[in-house]
């Protein structure tokens, strides 16, 4: 093996936990991120809240060990063969190749589309922010937890939202009618309205149109409307993708040699699932990269735990658990100040979603990894 150390695509949790745990184990190796982002590693969470709102102007990621970052330079070839990069018109060779490469927001697809923002980098954070400060209204496109918490975060500030949605309820194909209940409420208690079974057709003239005839004024537009993965340069490379995303197995290992992937563009298997999941949360993103850097150093690593995540609505937290590929039946259950929605499949609880009922989220983590049934009847 040559020294070129560890080379990094992508400068998100994964790419950031690859490069921190590789150089843990391999000290005197080089590591290097490359990056078409503008700013250092930045965490993404705080972006549709604190940031939005205006309670933090940055959110640095928390970096404990040094490593090379190249910035505003984009990827063109992978060439796996001769294990070398070409980015920004520069060739960076490399022993152990890591592809976070994360995944990009898609655009509104209906004439007018363009003018709505995104919302997944920093700048785009700062463009929405900027455009918020002299904004009366706003429509947010899409319900699900960047939708919701955008919208919360808007009205937070004074803006008179709107969030447009497909669904009756947010995120009722997912997550059920009572779990969409409870997540209305609470962006209508930050003062947003939910506007559901709506369906858009165009952005102008100072307005969202619905398929109804319906015209809601927007002086600000953000499209919440899903994410894809930046696989493209992996299946130029000649890496098949699956479910539009690079398959790898629990070590992150893809099937080419010297080549991991790690956070929203893998479609990894976890030990303890048994089964290859699709996972864009930012924990596990963290995660998957660390397991990624690890193996790429030598060491016998793997991808287990049950993925999850926090958002925050308004001021109010909800903790989700699930393994994320679907369940039979759920079942709400009331707590003190919240409430606990139990999901399972043949027997087995599968997810678990909570608000201000912790225990539960903690439970809920255990009878997953075991593959036990809830602790409620699943009947009522």
């Amino acid at each position: 093996m040559s020294n070129a150390g560890l080379l990094i695509i992508g400068s998100g949790p994964a790419g950031v936990a690859a490069a921190e745990a590789y150089r843990e184990r391999r000290a005197d190796h080089p590591v290097r991120i490359v990056t078409a982002d503008t700013r250092p590693p930045y965490q993404r969470p705080p972006l549709s809240k604190d940031f939005l709102r205006g309670e933090t102007d940055d959110a640095p990621m928390d970096i404990t060990r040094p490593f090379e970052t190249t910035l505003q330079t984009p990827v063109e070839t992978i060439d796996v063969g001769r294990r070398l990069v070409t980015a920004g018109g520069m060739r960076y060779e490399y022993d152990a190749l890591v592809l976070a490469c994360g995944a990009s927001p898609q655009p509104l697809p209906v004439p007018g589309g363009e003018k709505a923002l995104l919302l997944r980098s920093f700048d785009d954070a700062k463009r929405l922010r900027d455009a918020a400060t002299s904004a009366k209204t706003a429509v947010v496109i899409g319900a699900g937890f960047i939708g919701c918490e955008a919208a919360a975060s808007l009205a937070i500030r004074g803006i008179s939202v709107t969030l447009v949605a497909p669904e009756e309820m947010p995120q009722r194909k997912r997550l059920g009618e009572d779990a969409g209940v409870r997540l209305r409420r609470l962006v209508e208690a930050t003062g947003a309205r939910f506007a559901g079974d709506a369906r858009v057709t165009s952005v102008g003239d100072g307005a969202v149109h619905l398929e109804d005839g319906t015209a809601i004024q927007a002086d600000l537009v953000l499209a919440a409307t899903g994410v894809k993965p930046n696989a493209a340069l992996a299946e130029a490379a000649g890496i098949t993708l699956q479910n539009g995303r690079i398959p790898v197995g629990p070590d992150m290992r893809t099937a080419v040699d010297g080549v991991w992937a790690a956070g929203d563009v893998a479609f990894a298997v976890n030990a303890d699932a048994g089964r290859a999941l699709a996972v864009e949360h930012w924990g596990d993103a963290m995660d998957q990269g660390e397991v990624a850097g690890s193996a790429a150093a030598g060491e016998d690593a793997k991808w287990s735990g049950v993925p999850g995540f926090w958002t925050t609505i308004g001021d109010t937290d909800v903790k989700y658990h699930a393994w994320g590929d679907g369940y039979g039946r759920s079942r709400l259950i009331e707590r003190d100040g919240g409430f606990t929605v139990w999901y399972e499949s043949d027997g087995a609880t599968v997810g678990v979603l909570t608000c201000n009922a912790d225990d539960d989220y903690e439970t809920g983590e255990e009878l997953i990894t075991a593959g036990k049934p809830p602790p409620v009847d699943m009947s009522k």
